[in-house]
């Protein structure tokens, strides 16, 4: 790759007299300025760090769950799955934002990082929150859980260090805003800014409403945990939900940034309308935080028409939101492939697609499994009827754990495999490994998630340690056939947590030790081991209006039109379903 440069000393009030040292990226042409660099890397270091973490947690949560495995302890067994929900859904996902913001900023914009200072202060401020969580978890002071309920009381140090993660987070959203800023003073793009930049914007909108309500519940919850304040417990649920659910609101919009993304750079897919685009990110914004309100309907402090209002109206424009998503995206996919000369029926387009390369295959598995499992479900448990015979069952688990790690998540890590050759200029270690990787992570989530929500249809409950319930006063049955579920969903936990550890130890193997990239492997037009297929295989090129045109008048997204009618009925008969399975329960009153 090719060394920086310094250009014209560039004078504002951000920064005086200081010559901006840039980079020219051999993949995407931008120019990438040293200190958005390197904090880049660093960001994606404990991204890849704390996900190994939570990953080993994972396997041994999974084989705990596994009755006829039940591997840890129930001290230790909570005591693990606080440090799993902590890691994975704050962690490794927020550290991998921070990384993204810079990306979606300096980089995309092509402009200078301005007070680079800061960005360093909000990853020391956010790595000692880090150590300060993760000590008093392990260390048996903190088994409060990723929602940490009131009454439940952690070390005071544990809230601490969430706030030091937090206002670590924030600094760094304050970063891109001014990057923005300055970008827009120094005409480093014309016209509106890139479509993943938007998405990045959304995100930090989100992060800023996030924060707000956890600095809103985690001050009051420190100074209870000091002994200097009260705390309801409902007011604090109420409170924690606009920070637990609204944080993975902060992952869907760069989900989606990614999804555009890796579509260009793995094939050369086109956006097929910017401004739709746009206004389903601005959806996002107005809407998405409205499904917080599935987590509280089952909770007595709230009056009916508060539950109905956010999750039978105002959830459903961000639900909009997505199925647009939904369809630009595979939409945009299969213009790109056909303009390339893939036009043979309905599916050519996706049959050659470049399947062999894990930024490809991580995006779009990320894309069906969010809206096929994660996407019905979710609507579906959102509806507050239906919500109470599922609420607190291992409905609710798996519901997550498709659409958090199915879909974001997995979407995270097409990105890691690019950010290696792009960001640290290295080839990928193991690559072999690195391709089954995503098949082998969308195997066994969809395994364990579906297994999930099967028992859960059963009734089995979420979060207890022994569902047998063995010395209880009552005795509690349930069906034969969970115990062939909770076999699936073992096994598919245990397939998701070696895919993970793969992923952590190709990445940071590929970091630390990988062999260095050089300029001809880039332009290189073969494939070789250790160089990205998208970014050889499919190099970007222009096409005239009447290209375009051609492709549209032949069909245009025909293919994309039958998967997005396969999930609408999908949909159809998931809610139908449900519906009946509510209509069956017996109510005994009295």
């Amino acid at each position: 790759m090719s060394e920086y440069t310094k250009e014209n000393v560039i004078t504002s009030a951000w920064s005086r007299n200081v010559p901006a040292r840039f980079k020219i990226c051999p993949v995407m042409g931008k120019k990438i300025h040293k200190d958005a660099e390197n904090l880049i890397r660093i960001n994606l270091i404990a991204a890849f760090t704390v996900f190994a973490i939570g990953a080993l947690c994972a396997m041994l949560l999974v084989l705990t769950r596994w009755q006829a495995v039940h591997l840890l302890p129930v001290d230790w067994y909570y005591r693990v799955l606080t440090a799993h929900g902590v890691n994975m859904l704050i962690f490794w996902m927020i550290f991998f934002e921070m990384a993204l913001f810079y990306f979606s900023g300096p980089v995309m914009l092509d402009c200078r990082l301005p007070t680079p200072l800061l960005g360093w202060a909000g990853f020391a401020l956010m790595c000692c929150g880090v150590v300060l969580v993760e000590y008093t978890i392990f260390t048996g002071q903190a088994d409060v859980l990723f929602t940490s309920y009131v009454p439940l009381k952690a070390h005071l140090l544990y809230y601490m260090g969430i706030a030091l993660f937090a206002v670590g987070a924030l600094l760094v959203t304050g970063l891109f805003f001014a990057v923005l800023v300055i970008a827009r003073r120094e005409r480093t793009y014309k016209g509106s800014v890139p479509l993943f930049t938007f998405a990045g914007l959304t995100a930090a909108i989100l992060t800023v409403m996030t924060i707000s309500h956890g600095a809103a519940i985690y001050i009051p919850t420190l100074l209870w945990a000091a002994g200097q304040f009260e705390l309801d417990a409902e007011i604090y649920r109420i409170i924690f939900w606009g920070l637990g659910h609204c944080s993975q609101q902060i992952n869907v919009a760069f989900q989606v940034g990614i999804w555009y993304l890796l579509g260009g750079l793995t094939c050369g897919a086109v956006v097929l309308n910017e401004k739709v685009s746009r206004i389903a990110f601005f959806l996002y914004i107005l809407f998405i935080s409205m499904g917080s309100a599935h987590h509280l309907l089952v909770d007595p402090g709230l009056g009916p028409a508060w539950k109905i209002w956010n999750t039978s109206y105002a959830m459903y424009l961000a639900v909009l939101a997505s199925l647009i998503h939904g369809f630009t995206v595979p939409g945009g996919l299969e213009y790109g492939m056909r303009l390339r000369g893939f036009v043979r029926g309905k599916f050519e387009w996706l049959q050659k697609a470049p399947w062999g390369d894990p930024g490809f295959s991580g995006m779009f598995l990320s894309l069906v499994i969010f809206g096929f499992l994660g996407g019905i479900t979710g609507v579906t448990l959102g509806a507050e009827q239906i919500n109470i015979i599922a609420h607190n069952t291992l409905r609710i688990t798996g519901h997550f754990h498709v659409t958090v790690v199915g879909g974001a998540a997995l979407s995270f890590m097409a990105m890691g495999w690019y950010t290696i050759p792009l960001c640290f200029s290295k080839k990928i270690s193991f690559w072999r490994l690195a391709r089954i990787q995503p098949y082998l992570f969308a195997i066994g989530i969809c395994t364990m998630g579906m297994s999930m929500i099967a028992l859960g249809a059963l009734g089995i409950p979420r979060r207890h340690w022994d569902v047998s319930f063995a010395n209880a006063l009552f005795d509690v049955q349930f069906p034969p056939m969970s115990s062939i579920l909770f076999a699936l969903m073992g096994i598919g936990g245990v397939t998701a947590a070696i895919a993970g550890l793969i992923f952590s130890t190709c990445t940071l193997g590929s970091i630390f030790f990988g062999t260095e990239l050089l300029p001809s492997d880039y332009n290189s037009r073969v494939k070789t081991p250790g160089v990205l297929y998208g970014i050889s295989h499919f190099p970007r090129q222009s096409f005239t209006d009447a290209e375009v045109e051609k492709i549209h008048q032949s069909g245009g997204a025909q293919g994309t039109v039958v998967l997005v009618c396969l999930l609408l009925a999908c949909f159809i008969l998931f809610y139908f379903t449900n519906w009946q399975l509510l209509s069956s329960v017996l109510w005994r009153v009295g």
